[in-house]
């Protein structure tokens, strides 16, 4: 699959599996108390044990420090690290030599790119409006093409509004690598619907076959 794919704020390890047998590359497992997919750690490690090697265990962290987050990965069994907010990201130098995949989120701004050029070239970058209370792109529809001129200098996620409807659109305008999915494949908060993310994916999946496979990955090391 050319556009590397990931499903978050999932809650339930029956529904994290289902979402990697519909061939999701990504699992995303929020660990931020205000949001209503924030996980306890056991829950969260119950969902890392059900998925397949292949599958990224992504832990999604706001405004925690490198202590926190390192507890936190080593006992939940992530495999990478997505840092929302200034005191996260201010934790990166430690992070670096800890053995995850480390993501950045990165606000669709005037200063995008110069932000992402400022990032160790081993740092996946996931790109979001940043409107809203909670980290993530908080469901919002917003102008994808803003993003775009950064495909230029980096390969990036793409986080905000996505849905089976809208998915296909948003990445072409984007022209973004990989997406980042939550409200748009729910039922309710943390509950997703399968079909949906079936959906969602078979759609991706169609419309861009014909590209190959990503040379970078944002989410996993290749």
């Amino acid at each position: 699959m050319p556009i590397e794919i990931k499903i978050c704020g999932l809650t339930d390890p029956a529904e994290a599996r289902a979402c990697a047998e519909a061939g999701a590359d990504a699992i995303g497992l929020v660990f931020h108390p205000p949001s209503p997919r924030n996980l306890e750690l056991a829950r969260a490690r119950a969902i890392s044990d059900s998925l397949p090697p292949r599958v990224a265990r992504v832990g999604v962290f706001a405004d925690a420090d490198a202590d926190t987050i390192l507890r936190i990965a080593a006992v939940a069994g992530l495999t990478a690290i997505q840092l929302h907010g200034a005191e996260s990201l201010a934790a990166l130098p430690r992070l670096l030599g800890a053995p995850y995949r480390i993501i950045a989120v990165l606000r669709s701004t005037a200063g995008l790119i110069q932000a992402a050029r400022a990032l160790p070239e081993t740092v996946g970058i996931l790109v979001e409006c940043g409107r809203g209370v909670l980290p993530g792109g908080n469901g919002a529809t917003w102008e994808w093409a803003a993003a775009a001129p950064l495909a230029s200098v980096r390969p990036f996620a793409l986080a905000g509004g996505l849905s089976p409807d809208t998915v296909v659109e948003a990445v072409r305008d984007a022209r973004a690598a990989a997406v980042d999915i939550s409200s748009g494949v729910e039922s309710s908060p943390g509950r997703k619907d399968v079909v949906r993310v079936r959906l969602l994916i078979r759609r991706l999946t169609e419309a861009f076959i014909d590209l190959p496979g990503p040379a970078h990955a944002v989410f996993r090391s290749l």
